[in-house]
């Protein structure tokens, strides 16, 4: 009787040492399913469960616990992607719209070098030194063309002036011929006047 006994008071305090560490088990595993992340949850929930020959003794609620957990958990990731992706989309507009910034900028940066590379010249977009080439030929054409028409005025003055001085000369001549021809003239005048009177 006393083996019974004592048979006894070694279950009941096995089942008493095993139900207070099922309760500081259970105690571990619900303040993990609180507070730890789903690894730790699930790690804890696999160690401090009893085991069953090869099989875990993991109770209901607990397991319902940690799917709630890891269904909180699949949400809030899945949020954050949706936000990063969201955040993403906004960003690429925010790249795309700047590319189409830069693109006009440089198209604008290309167009006033071409600008300030090149002259309007009657209408037309020259390069600065074609329109340089174009200036400096026309200067140089209008001072050949000055030079060569002073040369021939001085020339055409040096001839104008001989001219003159040939008629000045022939003038004297001709004004001397003209007082000899008149004063024979007179002479022979006289002369007719006097055989006239002769005659008379």
């Amino acid at each position: 009787m006393k083996t019974k006994n004592l048979v006894l008071l070694f279950i009941l305090f096995s089942f008493g040492t095993i139900f207070s560490q099922g309760k500081q088990n259970q105690e571990l595993i619900d303040k993990a399913l609180q507070t730890e992340n789903l690894e730790n949850q699930f790690t804890i929930l696999l160690d401090k469960s009893p085991n069953f020959q090869q099989f875990k003794n993991i109770k209901q609620v607990n397991l319902n616990k940690y799917k709630k957990n890891f269904k909180d958990s699949l949400k809030a990731i899945s949020m954050k992607f949706s936000n990063a992706y969201a955040k993403i989309a906004t960003q690429q507009q925010k790249i795309d719209k700047l590319k189409q910034e830069i693109d006009k900028l440089n198209n604008h940066v290309s167009n006033i070098s071409k600008d300030k590379d090149s002259i309007s010249f009657f209408g037309t977009r020259v390069s600065k030194a074609t329109y340089n080439t174009i200036l400096w030929s026309l200067i140089l054409g209008l001072l050949a063309t000055t030079l060569l028409l002073l040369f021939k005025f001085r020339s055409s003055n040096s001839v104008t002036k001989e001219a003159k001085k040939s008629l000045l000369d022939l003038e004297e001549e001709f004004e001397q011929h003209r007082k000899k021809a008149l004063e024979r003239e007179q002479v022979l005048r006289r002369k007719l006047q006097d055989e006239i009177n002769k005659q008379r």
